[in-house]
């Protein structure tokens, strides 16, 4: 087994090699397509059809807005977390969806990347809903592990063999420090999918937006202390920042 990491359109992305098969490790974005088809076809030298499994380990763009167009074009499956209905549903999933797809836009612009269209559809359409502790159809030396708590959805991947695991969004780095994730949708599981990767211990972490790291290099007492006690959410930024401007405005009249 051996993992080849990608540069994404705006996160990593592990592309898992045996000698019969291939698995993404996260359904990247729809800018990435070309990326994985040109890697498989002409850097591995290998058909398009041997890549067999996509993972969406959550449903924002950087992760599953090229899973559909990927199994298109391999004859691949989808697998994902069991969490009930899609992520995206009703009128707040809709606009919660072209919220998260403009967000992915300023991440690009922030790494000086050329705008891409990123649509993908907000709904799902998975071959396989894993259960926490499942292994991965086709590759049963690696293992989904529940992580919800930056949605309600989220997996982390380990390969048993190596105790080595992506985590997706579980942790992300800002100005060279590990810190929580936005958003956080549900703190409480957050504070919980991290206890549970403190306890797992694996040797290695992989991430979808920075470098991977030793387990000894984190500090899991500091990354908890930052666990925030309430949601941190799109909506609640935006009313945030409006009661700051109304009272900033208030201010300045008086």
């Amino acid at each position: 087994m051996q993992i080849h990491t990608l540069e994404g359109y705006i996160q990593n992305i592990y592309l898992v090699e045996y000698p019969d098969k291939l698995m993404l490790l996260d359904g990247c974005c729809r800018a990435d397509v070309n990326t994985v088809f040109d890697y498989i076809t002409e850097q591995l030298k290998r058909p398009i059809t041997d890549l067999k499994l996509i993972v969406v380990t959550h449903m924002h763009p950087d992760h599953a807005g090229g899973a559909h167009a990927l199994r298109k074009l391999s004859g691949g499956k989808i697998a994902t977390s069991n969490a009930p209905g899609q992520w995206y549903r009703g009128i707040d999933g809709f606009l919660m969806h072209l919220t998260d797809i403009a967000l992915a836009w300023w991440v690009a612009g922030r790494l000086n990347k050329k705008r891409h269209n990123l649509w993908y559809s907000r709904h799902l359409d998975a071959d396989y809903y894993l259960a926490t502790d499942a292994t991965l159809p086709g590759f049963d030396d690696w293992q989904a592990l529940h992580s919800p708590g930056h949605t309600d959805r989220d997996i982390s991947l380990y390969h048993i063999p190596s105790e080595r695991i992506y985590i997706a969004d579980l942790l992300v780095k800002v100005k060279g420090q590990l810190v929580p994730p936005f958003p956080v949708f549900y703190p409480k599981l957050y504070l919980n999918s991290l206890l549970m990767l403190k306890a797992l211990q694996p040797k290695r972490i992989m991430f979808a937006h920075s470098n991977e790291v030793s387990i000894d290099d984190i500090d899991f007492e500091q990354i908890l202390a930052l666990v925030p006690e309430k949601p941190m959410t799109h909506w609640r930024s935006v009313k945030a920042k409006a009661r700051q401007a109304l009272n900033l405005k208030r201010f300045s009249q008086s």
